[in-house]
C-alpha cells in the first residue's frame, strides 16, 4: 500500500476494494466489472493480505459456483432440478406478456425463458425492462405434469448487483483530506487506471469520460485510435449506464414504445453510449430528428406527449486516418454515418474529447491499488446528478462573446460536471475553477471547429474565451490540434505551384494546388488529376486555350510552340474537383513559364471565360475562411466581388493582404509580379 492506499483504507473502510484482485479475476470470469467489485466489496474490505487473498478465493468459488457460463448452463438446469432450489448469477431481462398479462423473465446465459417474474421486482427495479441487469436470483424446481406448458423453473428472489444504500455526504466530506492530486489519482483508481503512468493532461481526458455519469443531459463525443478504453467506463464501471454496441436500434427502443407506451432507454438508464458510431443506423427515418431533439433540449416528443429523460448521450468511436490528415483534407466528426453529417446535430454535442491524445492501453496502465467498489462510485455519481454546479465560476468569471446560447450551455455543463468529481465539497480556489473552465471551453471548441468546416460562416465564431472579472483581461483557450501544419507552406514556393479555393462536388468549399512544369516539346499539354470530371476539363481547357491566345501580351519570353506544359490538379482536401478553376490553371502555366513563383502564401480567387471575361466568387466570406484555415495570407479577388466585402467579418478580412484584380492579364502580373 502507498501512502494514498492508506489514506483511502482509512477514510472509506469497507467501500474500496484492490483492484489488482479485480483484474485478477476478470480475466478468467467474464462478468462486468461492477459485478465482480460487488462480491469483492462483501468479502475483500481488508488490508490484511492473508484475508483479501482468502476473500478472493471466495469470490472464486461463488463464480465457479454460481455464475453462469454459457457453455455450463444445461450442467447448472440440472443443479437445479436435481438439488430442488440453486442460486446464480446471470443477467437478468423481463418483458411483458400480454397474453397472459404477467411478467415473464428471460435468464441472458442459463438459457431460461418466459418465466413468471412477480411484478413487485418489476416495480422496484423497471430497469429489467430496459435491456436487462445483472442479478443474484434464487431458483427454484417444479414440475407439474398438469401444466406441462408452464416452466418448471420457479424465481424466489432477485437481489440486484447494486449498492442497497450510500450517504453521498461519506464521500463529500471526507475530499477535504485529499490534495486535488490525490483525488484525480483516487477518482482514476477507481476507474482501474493506474494515474501515475499518465501525464497530467491525459488524466482530464479519463476523468472527461465520467462527466455523462455525473451530470444530466450531457452529450460528449470521444473519437480516436483503437484500444485507447474509449467504452470501457460505459461497459464495465457503472450499472447505470448502457452501451449500445450493434450500432442499429429504433425509436421505440431508445425513446419510446408508442404501441406498448413505454419509455425507451433514454428514461432507464443514466447514460446509453453507442459504441463505434459508425455503425449507428436508425431503423426509423425520423430517428435522428428525434435524437437531435432529445439532445437539445432534454424532451422529445411521441404522439400527442412531450417527455421528458436525464440521460446523457455519449458517442465513441475510432478515426482510422490521422488527425493531421483529417484536418487539413475533412473533419474530425467524419466517422459518423452520413445520415448524421448535420451540423444542427453536431451542434447539439457539448464536449468532443480528443481521444488520439489518450494511449493505447497497455498492462502497466491498469492499477492493483485501492479504488471505490465500482456500485458504490456509480451510485455517487448517479446522486451527484441531482446537485447542479453550472453556476460555478460566476463569480470570478465571465465567458466571451463568442460564444451563443448553446455554446454557454455546453460549457456551464462541462464545467458543472467535472466540478462535481473533483470538488464534491464545493470548495475550491478561483484558479481551480479557472482550470476547469478552460477545460469546458477547449473540448465545446473542438466541436465549433468542426462544425465551422462542416456549415460554414454560420459557424465562424471560434475563438473562445473568458474574462477575468477581477481585472477584466479576456484569456483566449486554444485547441492543440488546430495549430500548425497548414496545407499552404510558408515562404516562397516553386514556379507553376498555385493555390485556389473553389467549390467542391459535394457541396463543400476546398483547396485545390495546382503544379505546373515545363519541357522542351512541339506545345502539348497534359493534364492529370482531373479524373474524370467533365467541368473541371473544360475549365481547364479554357485556361489553356486563353495562355496560347495571349501569352505574349502577359510576356514576350513565353515560349508555347517549343514547350510542353504538365500539369497535375490536386483536390486537397476531397471535396471533389470543380469547374470554377481556369484563372488559377492559368496563373499556374504562367508562372511556370516565365519561371517565377507566385507570391507567398497566395490564393487565387475566381475563374475566367475563354473571351477572358472575370467572374466573381460565390460565397466569398466562406471562401476566405477556408482558405484562411489552410494557411494563405495573401488573397488575390476579382474587382466584381469587392461588392460582397461588406458580408465578411472584419476581423477575418484583417487577417489578409487583399489585392483585386480587373482581367487575367492582370491577375497574373499581381499574382507573379511582372511588369
Amino acid at each position: 500500500m502507498d501512502s494514498l492506499d492508506k489514506k483511502v483504507f482509512e477514510m472509506f473502510s469497507g467501500r474500496v476494494v484492490p483492484k489488482g484482485a479485480t483484474k485478477k479475476i476478470k480475466d478468467s470470469a467474464n462478468v462486468p466489472t461492477y459485478v465482480l467489485e460487488y462480491l469483492l466489496g462483501t468479502y475483500c474490505t481488508s488490508d490484511d493480505e492473508m484475508e483479501i487473498a482468502a476473500g478472493i478465493e471466495q469470490v472464486k468459488r461463488i463464480l465457479a459456483d454460481n455464475y453462469v457460463r454459457p457453455d455450463e448452463a444445461e450442467k447448472i438446469k440440472a443443479k437445479i432440478k436435481e438439488n430442488g432450489a440453486y442460486t446464480v448469477i446471470d443477467k437478468l431481462s423481463v418483458k411483458l406478456n400480454e397474453h397472459i398479462d404477467q411478467y415473464d423473465a428471460d435468464f441472458l446465459f442459463l438459457g431460461i425463458k418466459g418465466i413468471y417474474v412477480h411484478p413487485k421486482y418489476v416495480r422496484d427495479y423497471d430497469k429489467l425492462l430496459a435491456g436487462g441487469i445483472w442479478c443474484i436470483v434464487d431458483l427454484t424446481y417444479f414440475y407439474n405434469e398438469d401444466e406441462k406448458n408452464q416452466s418448471p423453473f420457479v424465481i424466489n428472489d432477485i437481489t440486484p448487483i447494486q449498492m442497497p444504500n450510500l450517504d453521498k455526504n461519506e464521500i463529500i466530506n471526507a475530499r477535504q483530506n485529499f490534495s486535488k492530486e490525490e483525488w484525480i489519482d483516487f477518482l482514476l483508481r477507481s476507474c482501474g487506471m493506474e494515474p501515475t503512468q499518465f501525464e497530467y493532461r491525459i488524466k482530464w481526458h479519463l476523468l472527461a469520460r465520467l462527466i455523462p455519469l455525473i451530470e444530466n443531459n450531457v452529450n460528449t463525443c470521444e473519437l480516436g485510435p483503437r484500444g485507447t478504453g474509449k467504452s470501457h467506463i460505459y461497459k464495465e464501471l457503472s450499472p447505470n449506464s448502457i452501451l449500445i454496441s450493434g450500432g442499429q436500434t429504433t425509436v421505440a427502443n431508445l425513446f419510446y414504445n408508442m404501441g406498448r407506451r413505454q419509455i425507451g432507454l433514454v428514461g432507464l438508464w443514466d447514460c446509453v453510449a453507442f459504441d463505434e458510431v459508425a455503425g449507428i443506423n436508425f431503423k426509423d427515418k425520423d430517428g435522428v430528428q428525434i435524437m437531435k431533439d432529445y439532445m437539445a433540449s432534454g424532451s422529445f416528443a411521441r404522439g400527442k406527449e412531450a417527455i421528458q429523460a436525464n440521460a446523457s448521450m455519449v458517442f465513441v468511436g475510432n478515426i482510422n486516418q490521422s488527425v493531421d490528415y483529417l484536418q487539413k483534407t475533412s473533419h474530425l466528426f467524419e466517422p459518423f454515418p452520413e445520415a448524421m453529417i448535420d451540423s444542427a446535430f453536431f451542434d447539439r454535442m457539448h464536449c468532443y474529447i480528443p481521444g488520439w491524445e489518450i494511449p493505447k492501453m497497455r498492462p502497466e496502465y491498469f492499477t492493483d491499488n485501492y479504488g471505490f467498489i465500482s456500485d458504490y462510485f456509480a451510485e455517487f455519481l448517479r446522486e451527484m446528478r441531482k446537485v447542479p454546479e453550472t453556476d460555478a465560476f460566476d463569480k470570478c468569471f465571465r465567458l466571451g462573446r463568442c460564444l451563443n446560447q448553446r455554446d454557454t450551455i455546453a460549457v456551464r455543463k462541462m464545467v458543472s460536471g467535472m466540478t462535481k468529481l473533483l470538488y464534491p465539497d464545493g470548495n475550491y480556489a478561483e484558479a481551480e475553477i479557472e482550470e476547469i473552465l478552460k477545460y469546458g471551453i477547449e473540448v465545446r471548441r473542438r466541436v465549433k471547429e468542426q462544425l465551422k468546416k462542416i456549415g460554414g460562416m454560420e459557424f465562424y465564431d471560434v475563438q473562445f474565451s473568458y474574462v477575468r472579472l477581477a481585472n477584466m483581461e479576456e484569456v483566449f483557450v486554444p485547441v492543440l490540434e488546430q495549430g500548425g501544419g497548414k496545407l499552404i507552406p510558408e515562404g516562397n514556393g516553386k514556379p507553376g505551384h498555385v493555390y485556389t479555393v473553389a467549390d467542391g462536388t459535394n457541396g463543400m468549399k476546398g483547396l485545390f494546388k495546382f503544379e505546373a512544369a515545363m519541357t522542351e516539346g512541339s506545345g502539348r499539354f497534359d493534364v492529370t488529376g482531373m479524373q474524370s470530371a467533365k467541368e473541371t476539363k473544360e475549365s481547364v481547357k479554357t485556361a489553356q486555350n486563353y495562355f496560347r491566345a495571349n501569352a505574349k501580351q502577359i510576356s514576350a519570353s513565353i515560349s508555347i510552340d517549343t514547350r510542353d506544359y504538365l500539369m497535375h490538379i490536386q483536390d486537397c482536401q476531397g471535396v471533389g474537383l470543380d469547374s470554377n478553376i481556369s484563372l488559377a490553371a492559368m496563373t499556374a502555366y504562367c508562372s511556370c513559364a516565365l519561371d517565377r513563383p507566385v507570391q507567398a502564401q497566395m490564393c487565387v480567387l475566381g475563374s475566367m471565360s475563354i473571351g477572358g471575361t472575370i467572374n466573381k466568387v460565390e460565397e466569398l466570406a466562406s471562401t476566405l475562411q477556408v482558405a484562411f484555415d489552410a494557411g494563405a495570407k495573401r488573397i488575390l479577388i476579382p474587382m466584381s466581388s469587392a461588392a460582397d466585402i461588406p458580408t465578411v467579418p472584419a476581423d477575418l478580412f484583417a487577417k489578409f493582404q487583399i489585392s483585386f484584380y480587373s482581367s487575367p492579364e492582370d491577375a497574373i502580373v499581381k499574382a507573379i509580379g511582372i511588369e
